[in-house]
């Protein structure tokens, strides 16, 4: 990984409890779609996070969920505030997009694991890929919404791509599906053996899913996640 010096562009509420940092790193920094980045706090503290932006994006973009309750995230937070300039180890994770591939896609993510796949539909959106994408976000409640109108916008740039947001706990307001995130997609696809899928959220989420998924078809070798060198 490289040691990248950046300078913080924005940072932004995005929810009650989600904020978007954007910073512009001070030299060239290459990455696939999908990886993430170790956010530096001290030599013997650095922290994980996900990038939301895609190759070659001027900015650096992370979408950090900082509850009241959780010291680590709002101590990210909390620094960035503090500072004009922070810096990031990066790349790292093995979860990338494989551009590779002719398989169609399924992007799947619960929460603030949005950030992973976002990174992905950029990349796509920029390689104007005919493979079907099949994009599936899960969300606590209608608070918990954001980007929404922005990621719809970049999944009708392609042009065999669909977004599902999808809410737990759902009003009579919410428009569009409803339950845990996975459970739409296992009614929209009969099996799921063609697809490369990328998932990202709670590693019990994710351990969860690839059990249930396998149980639908799809093969382990073309499931991506970086939860899965940490799981068994």
């Amino acid at each position: 990984m490289n040691t990248i010096s950046c300078n913080v562009h924005s940072i932004t509420p995005l929810t009650a409890h989600v904020y978007q940092i954007l910073l512009k790193p001070e030299q060239a920094c290459d990455f696939n779609a999908g990886q993430y980045l170790n956010f530096v706090m001290s030599e013997d503290d650095k922290r994980p996070f996900s990038i939301a932006s895609s190759p070659g994006d001027e900015l650096i973009e992370l979408q950090i969920g900082a509850f009241a309750a959780d010291g680590w995230a709002m101590q990210v937070i909390d620094h960035v505030k503090a500072n004009e300039t922070v810096t990031v180890e990066m790349p790292a994770g093995n979860a990338h997009l494989r551009e590779e591939s002719h398989r169609p896609v399924i992007l799947l993510a619960g929460g603030t694991g949005f950030s992973y796949i976002k990174s992905i539909l950029g990349q796509l959106v920029k390689s104007q890929t005919e493979r079907p994408v099949w994009v599936y976000w899960g969300l606590r409640d209608e608070s918990a919404c954001y980007q929404l109108a922005e990621t719809k916008a970049l999944v009708n740039q392609l042009p065999r791509a669909k977004f599902f947001p999808i809410v737990e706990t759902a009003t009579a307001n919410w428009k569009g599906r409803v339950g845990k995130v996975h459970e739409p997609l296992m009614e929209d696809i009969f099996s799921l053996e063609p697809y490369d899928i990328y998932l990202a959220g709670r590693f019990d989420m994710v351990g969860f899913l690839r059990d249930e998924f396998i149980k639908k078809g799809a093969a382990v070798e073309h499931m991506y996640a970086d939860a899965f060198a940490f799981i068994k």
